[in-house]
């Protein structure tokens, strides 16, 4: 699919069309519910209505055609659809052209200003991210908290990866599930730039070959930022461990970012 950059773009924003339009009421949207429906959500001609544009075009839309909508047209679909910010963001970034999105694939190298880091932060657990998340370099805490993170293969050297298809990850994480929808969705959010990257491609494929809840949540097109939350490990010991988690972004270079968690000693007030 990554072979014909158009068409990886088409699908993915019919996709999230679709889903997000099967999430609004008629009564959400202001209409009359009217007798009982076969499928949830809004019908085509009901979104197309409210967001001023033509039933064909917008059917031509959902069905992946090449069609390039106008930031009015995104902004109305938004709005009826009640998208938030990052949906918003999202919905732009799968609309732009395919020739128009950036790589994530050339070699980078790690600036010495964040190994400076990483060594002053350490012994709190930290790692540098790439553009799409795969793992750039720790510090020793982070190889203390996370021992898998050593033995990562160099294409498989990534956050989601670790998450989703390592198996001892589940046994280190409390509350596994939870934490794995919440990194996916920011993984989906923060990377969709680079949706047509090839090395991107071929990662996404292996995750759903490897996990069967990836592929299921993957198709669930769910988006969110980042923000500073709790999570609780597993211990050598079999003990509770709390780390608040930061993240740290270059203002010269957004695509890299540090990821700190700090250990709690007290369990705070959840």
């Amino acid at each position: 699919m990554c072979s014909d950059r158009w068409m990886r773009n088409s699908p993915e924003l019919a996709e999230f069309l679709r889903l997000r339009r099967a999430t609004i009421t008629p009564a959400e949207a202001g209409l009359p519910t009217g007798p009982r429906r076969r499928t949830p959500g809004l019908r085509r001609e009901e979104l197309a209505m409210l967001a001023g544009v033509s039933v064909s075009w917008y059917t031509w839309l959902e069905q992946g055609r090449p069609i390039n909508p106008s930031a009015d047209v995104l902004d109305a679909l938004a709005r009826v659809l009640r998208l938030d910010a990052v949906e918003r963001e999202h919905l732009n970034q799968l609309a732009v052209l395919a020739d128009q999105s950036p790589s994530a694939s050339a070699q980078r190298e790690v600036p010495p200003w964040a190994q400076r880091l990483l060594d002053q932060l350490n012994p709190a657990p930290a790692y540098l991210l790439g553009p799409t998340w795969d793992y750039m370099a720790w510090n020793e805490g982070q190889e203390r908290l996370f021992p898998p993170i050593a033995t990562l293969e160099p294409q498989n050297c990534n956050l989601v990866w670790a998450m989703f298809a390592v198996p001892q990850t589940r046994e280190l994480i409390l509350d596994w599930e939870s934490e794995a929808r919440q990194t996916l969705s920011q993984f989906r959010a923060e990377t969709t730039p680079f949706r047509n990257d090839q090395q991107y491609c071929d990662l996404i494929a292996r995750l759903q070959e490897a996990s069967e809840e990836f592929a299921q949540w993957w198709s669930r097109h769910d988006v969110a930022a980042f923000h500073t939350r709790i999570r609780r490990f597993r211990g050598s010991d079999g003990s509770e461990q709390l780390f608040e988690y930061q993240q740290l972004i270059d203002a010269s270079d957004p695509q890299l970012r540090i990821v700190a968690q700090f250990p709690l000693h007290e369990h705070p007030a959840l």
